[in-house]
């Protein structure tokens, strides 16, 4: 097995490449090991010394780090990852917990929230999963949109640029009711 290994913007995640589907359509985020419990992959990362985020992707997995050197770290990660494909088990026993956050909107812009989340379907999550994340739409409220970061996203130093400069652009040029984007944070 030859996992591929690529750098994300976000200089504490890396995003490995097992050359396998690893939750297709789906994805899942854990922040420490606790939430983990729900997957035996994810699991195993943390168990490597250094690692304190695991997003699990269509077909990749980002891992990020605690301050420990990526030189130090990375082979125990790529070793996980290479045990785990190759043990058999899921990579997720069982779906985890939805997160308990609601998207919220005014019922009168239901229109405008259809296009917003279609423009972010289609445009936007393609290419921060490129990064090695997600972005999800939170809610919108007064011309903002409420998003939140995921994966390598969260907590990138490049990530006010990305929801700045990129995506509030693309939502503003076609749909004139946004004014601003925040991030909510998880």
């Amino acid at each position: 097995m030859f996992i591929q290994t690529e750098t994300t913007p976000n200089p504490a995640s890396l995003k490995f490449l097992p050359g396998r589907i690893v939750l297709g359509d789906e994805n899942a985020e854990f922040r420490n090991a606790d939430e983990a419990e729900t997957s035996p992959l994810a699991t195993r990362l943390f168990a490597v010394e250094g690692v304190s985020a695991v997003f699990l992707g269509s077909d990749f997995i980002t891992v990020t780090r605690d301050g420990t050197e990526w030189q130090h770290l990375k082979p125990a990660v790529l070793g996980a990852i290479m045990e785990h494909f190759l043990s058999g088990q899921p990579v997720l026993d069982r779906q985890p917990p939805a997160a308990t956050e609601d998207e919220f909107f005014d019922e009168a812009d239901a229109d405008t929230v259809a296009t917003i989340k279609e423009l972010i379907e289609t445009r936007v999550r393609p290419a921060v999963a490129q990064d090695g994340g997600d972005i999800i739409f939170q809610g919108f409220r007064d011309g903002v949109v409420f998003l939140t970061m995921r994966g390598a996203c969260a907590g990138c130093p490049s990530s006010t640029a990305t929801l700045k400069h990129g995506i509030e652009n693309l939502l503003r040029h076609f749909v004139p009711e946004v004014r601003e984007i925040r991030e909510q944070m998880a």
